[in-house]
Order: structure tokens, then sequence, then C-alpha cells
């Protein structure tokens, strides 16, 4: 009996221990691919907190191993727009940031293939998710302070949102190799362009005012608002981070998917924006 008491206190000494223990993200070279991103060690997420009544209007929250005054992240993900890829892929980023004092609300939200998904429902979907965000009072979450973080198709929707912001002041919104001239990027052939027009219910011929109300070209976007885009960026190509007023941020060698993977100098870079920073942050 004492044995098996004595093990029990042992097996939840380890538990807490690995519970408090950083994950180590190693320094990588450029250009990682997506799969790589998705086999990285991630931590639980510490809530579900959800936004709206469809099942996917829910956003997955870390919260900082002690109280931190940093501002908090909401983050937006990527994936074309289509519901083959979900917000389980920012799970890395996540917790890196977490780890670096960040409260993170990484948001799910209905995609092109979901019901209500597609134009302009995913739209609609962020819109009301910051809308909410007093909803992470009630996990002591700060929400004076607010970083706006979208990757890709993720960042087309988080600069778009940004633009249109009344009832609450962003610090900052960063869109990490984001779509913005959807117009021109719907007549591209990689396979991420190609299902831009089944997100937008058509060609930017069939449907031009649909196209205009979705492109950050004709937007007014914050003074904060920072563009971030590697120069061998596959997917995303380096003119859809030119938009006027904005600060674009290039990063030498890096692709679409560096940006959400912990190791990589693309990743350094951003937590130098992020911070307000120009040092070397280990990783």
């Amino acid at each position: 009996m004492k044995n098996t008491a004595f093990l029990l206190l042992l097996m939840a000494s380890i538990s807490m221990v690995n519970a408090q223990t950083d994950i180590k993200y190693p320094v990588v070279s450029a250009q990682v691919s997506f799969k790589s991103v998705t086999e990285l060690p991630v931590k639980q997420y510490d809530r579900k907190v959800t936004y709206g009544d469809d099942p996917l209007q829910y956003g997955l929250l870390w919260l900082p191993p002690e109280k931190s005054k940093q501002p908090f992240i909401v983050m937006i993900h990527g994936g074309c727009w289509l519901n083959a890829f979900n917000v389980n892929h920012t799970f890395a980023m996540a917790t890196a940031l977490a780890q670096r004092g960040f409260p993170v609300w990484s948001l799910e939200y209905r995609r092109t293939g979901d019901a209500g998904g597609g134009w302009p429902g995913s739209f609609q979907d962020i819109q009301l998710a910051l809308s909410k965000v007093e909803l992470l009072h009630e996990h002591q979450v700060n929400t004076d302070e607010i970083i706006l973080i979208g990757h890709s198709a993720g960042g087309h929707l988080a600069l778009l949102a940004a633009s249109e912001l009344t009832d609450i002041k962003l610090k900052k919104t960063i869109g990490l190799a984001a779509i913005t001239d959807i117009s021109r990027y719907a007549l591209g052939t990689n396979s991420c362009q190609q299902a831009t027009p089944q997100f937008m219910g058509g060609m930017p011929h069939e449907v031009p005012t649909a196209y205009q109300q979705a492109s950050l070209i004709y937007r007014q976007l914050p003074e904060s608002t920072i563009l971030m885009q590697g120069d061998h960026d596959e997917i995303v190509p380096v003119l859809q981070a030119q938009l006027a007023d904005t600060k674009t941020v290039m990063v030498d060698a890096a692709g679409h998917f560096d940006w959400i993977h912990p190791g990589t100098p693309a990743f350094k870079a951003l937590l130098n924006q992020i911070t307000g920073s120009n040092d070397n942050l280990s990783q």
C-alpha cells in the first residue's frame, strides 16, 4: 500500500515537472515544410473559448506559465481558406509565444467546405471573434493591448478585420505571408491560388464586387500594420507584401511555413517585431 502511494506521488511529481518544463525548439534552417511544423512537440491549450453558436466558432487559449504584462495575441491560421487545414498547425507557434509570456488565442473559423464558410462567412467569423474578446477576461487575460497575427489566408482575414475594427484598438497587426490582392492571387496556378475561386464563389471577372470587398488594396489599414514576407515563398508571391502605408519586413531565404515554426530565423524576426526589439532573441 505504501509502495503504491509512493509511486502515485512520484508519477504526479514527474507530471508536474513535465507540465512546467518549457519546450525547447531547436534552431533550423529556412524553408521548412508544413509536415515538419505539424510534427513539432506542443503544449496542450489551457482553455477552449467559444465565440459563436457554430461548432467551428471557437478559439484555443494558451496562457503563460506565470502572470505576464505582455500583450494579448489573437492568431488566425492559414490553409488556403480550406477546411482541410485546421487550427492545429498553430499549436507549436502558440506554445512558443506563451512560453515567452504572451497569452495566445488561436481562432478556428468556418472555411471553404464548411456550411457558412467561404466568402464572406469566414471573414464574418473573425469579426465576430474579435467582437467577443471580453470573453477572455474570465480567464484573467488583459485585452487592453492586442496584437493580431494572421498567416497566409489567415493573414488576409486578419488584415481585413483590422481595417474595419472600431470597438477595440490593436497595438499591432502582423500579416505573415498574407494574401492582400486577392484578385491577382486568384489568377495564379499553385494549389492555394487555385483554391481562391472556391473561397470567393467564382473568378474575379465573375464576382467582381466580392473581390473588391475582399481585397486589401482598397482598404485603409491601421498605421501599426506590418507585413512580413520571405523571399523564397512559393505559395504567396512577394508582390502580395506590398501595400501602401504599411511596413514591410522581408526575411532572406524564408519560405511560406517558416513563420509558424519556432526554430526558424523568420520566427525570430517575428518575435523582434512583436516585442519591438532588434536584438537576436534566443530560440
